[in-house]
């Protein structure tokens, strides 16, 4: 059960929601489609979406993203990776610089956005081009105001990971919409994301127990592995987990994504006051960079 405790603010109409996948950098199993049948999470999206009356467009093809075509909808949600304004991996079409200039001021303007997983490995400050870049040392550095203007909107940006493990992340904000059932905290296999370039004004929702988790990128305090944020006018949601498929079955990561995609939309509010120093008070302190 999806626990929203704010109040709802309009559900006369289906709420208009892309989900763009497009991976110039690695592409996951979780949004890979094969045969030209839907990937896995869109699967999963698809029956969520019948459940709460959403209206999804499933789409990998950057070169529509223009104000006109980001007017259709009211949350843009990605799972994408690497830069997205040139093919890269999956060959499918790139975004425009114009077009991700839409998407920025579209948020501004009052758009929801929601990123999962990989959304957060996509337009990384000063990596240009198709695929993986082979030198990530440059990740290790908070570039602050100097960081690509995609990475400043969603609040935060993945460095690396580690081999996947069981680890828990605590729930910091048990009243935000989705998390009424998720208790204290969830604990799962995953792909877990060290992250960075937290924005000041992210409401942390969860946060990542670094404490016995094995490999040098976990080797920092507690650092926010979820969270929300207002852009301007627009609500901006972003939660790491999702690399694997049994995640994306996980009801209690069903119910946290529900909850972000109905409040990004604007069906519900919540309190997202910055908390970013309070509860996350060596978030900034990054792992060492790899020698190599």
């Amino acid at each position: 059960m999806l626990g929203l405790a704010s109040p709802i603010l309009s559900v006369a109409a289906p709420l208009r929601v892309l989900y763009f996948t497009k991976s110039s950098g690695w592409e996951h199993s979780a949004i890979k489609r094969t045969g030209g049948k839907p990937s896995y999470s869109e699967n999963v999206i698809t029956k969520l979406a019948a459940k709460h009356d959403w209206a999804v467009t499933f789409s990998k093809d950057g070169s529509l993203f223009s104000p006109e075509y980001l007017a259709k909808f009211d949350v843009v949600m990605f799972y994408t990776s690497g830069d997205l304004l040139t093919v890269g991996t999956d060959g499918q079409p790139a975004m425009t610089p114009a077009g991700k200039q839409a998407l920025l001021d579209a948020v501004a303007e009052g758009k929801g956005f929601v990123g999962v997983h990989s959304g957060s490995d996509t337009f990384h400050t000063s990596e240009h081009g198709g695929g993986n870049n082979p030198s990530r040392a440059q990740r290790y550095v908070n570039y602050g105001d100097k960081a690509d203007d995609y990475i400043k909107m969603l609040g935060g940006e993945f460095i690396k990971h580690d081999a996947q493990q069981v680890a828990k992340a605590r729930v910091i904000d048990p009243s935000f919409p989705g998390f009424a059932d998720v208790g204290s905290a969830i604990e799962v296999q995953e792909e877990w994301y060290s992250l960075k370039e937290f924005a000041s004004n992210d409401h942390v929702l969860l946060m990542m127990e670094t404490d016995g988790m094995k490999g040098p990128d976990y080797e920092r305090p507690p650092y926010p592995l979820a969270w929300a944020r207002t852009v301007g006018k627009g609500r901006v949601w972003f939660n790491a987990m999702g690399h694997r498929e049994d995640v994306w079955d996980n009801p209690k990561f069903q119910d946290i994504l529900i909850g972000g995609v109905e409040w990004a939309g604007g069906r519900v509010n919540a309190d997202v006051k910055p908390n970013l120093t309070e509860v996350a008070p060596g978030a900034g302190t990054l792992p060492k960079a790899p020698t190599k």
